[in-house]
C-alpha cells in the first residue's frame, strides 16, 4: 500500500471511528498540467505558499501515485472532478457528507475501524519514550556521520531505520514522531510493538 493510499485508508478509519461521514473528491488533473504547476512554483519558489518539488522527485511522485478506486470501501463514495470542470456535482457531495433533506447520515463503526482506548499500564509513557529513543539514535548517528546519507541506524536487536540520501533534519523527525503519536495514542497497541511500528512508519516515510 503506497503512502497516499495508506493515508486515505487512515482517514477512512478515523472517520469511521468518529462516526463521521466521509467521501473522496479527486481533482482529475493530467500529469503534464501538474508538471506545469510545479515548474511555475519552482520559478517563484521564494514566494510560493508551499515548497515545489524537485523535478526528479516530482516525476517519482507521478510514477508512484495510485488513483482512488470507488470499489474500495476507503475510497467510497468517490467523486472524480475534472480539473476543467467549473461546476462539480456539489449536491451529490453534500448528500454524501450530510445526507438528504438536511438529515445527518448515520455512520456505524465496525470492529476493524473503531479505536479502542489504551489499556496497558503506562502505554502513553512507552509511546513517548520509545519514539524519543528512536529519534535520539538517529540524531546521534547523523552527528557522527556529518554529510552522509543513506545509512542504516540500529535501534534494537533486529530493528533498523534506513535513512534517505538526504539526512532528515531534527524538525522533520519530530514532525514524523508527532504524527505517529497522534495516530496511535488512542489505539490498543502492545507496548512491545511500539518501537517496531514507529521504525516502520519512518521507513515508509523515508522511502517516499
Amino acid at each position: 500500500m503506497n503512502y497516499i493510499k495508506g493515508f486515505r485508508y487512515q482517514l477512512y478509519c478515523e472517520a469511521k471511528g468518529a462516526q463521521t461521514p466521509n467521501c473522496v473528491v479527486q481533482i482529475g488533473t493530467q500529469p503534464d498540467q501538474c508538471r506545469r504547476f510545479n515548474e511555475a512554483a519552482l520559478e517563484q519558489s521564494a514566494d510560493a505558499t508551499s515548497p515545489p518539488y524537485d523535478p526528479a522527485v516530482f516525476d517519482n511522485l507521478i510514477f508512484r501515485y495510485e488513483e482512488p478506486n470507488g470499489m474500495n470501501r476507503w475510497d467510497a463514495p468517490l467523486f472524480a472532478v475534472p480539473f476543467e470542470d467549473e461546476a462539480p456535482d456539489y449536491d451529490a457531495i453534500w448528500e454524501a457528507l450530510v445526507g438528504s433533506d438536511g438529515k445527518s447520515k448515520v455512520v456505524r463503526p465496525n470492529a476493524a475501524t473503531v479505536q479502542r482506548p489504551a489499556t496497558e499500564q503506562d502505554y502513553l509513557y512507552e509511546l513517548d519514550k520509545s519514539t524519543s529513543d528512536v529519534i535520539a539514535a538517529i540524531t546521534v548517528w547523523t552527528a557522527d556521520h556529518p554529510g552522509e546519507g543513506g545509512g542504516s541506524v540500529k535501534v534494537g536487536d533486529d530493528l533498523e531505520v534506513d535513512l534517505p540520501t538526504n539526512p532528515p533534519s531534527l524538525p522533520q523527525l519530530q514532525r514524523l514522531r508527532r504524527q505517529f503519536i497522534q495516530l496511535n495514542r488512542q489505539h490498543n497497541l502492545s507496548k512491545a510493538r511500539v518501537k517496531g511500528l514507529f521504525v516502520g512508519h519512518l521507513n515508509d516515510a523515508f522511502e517516499q
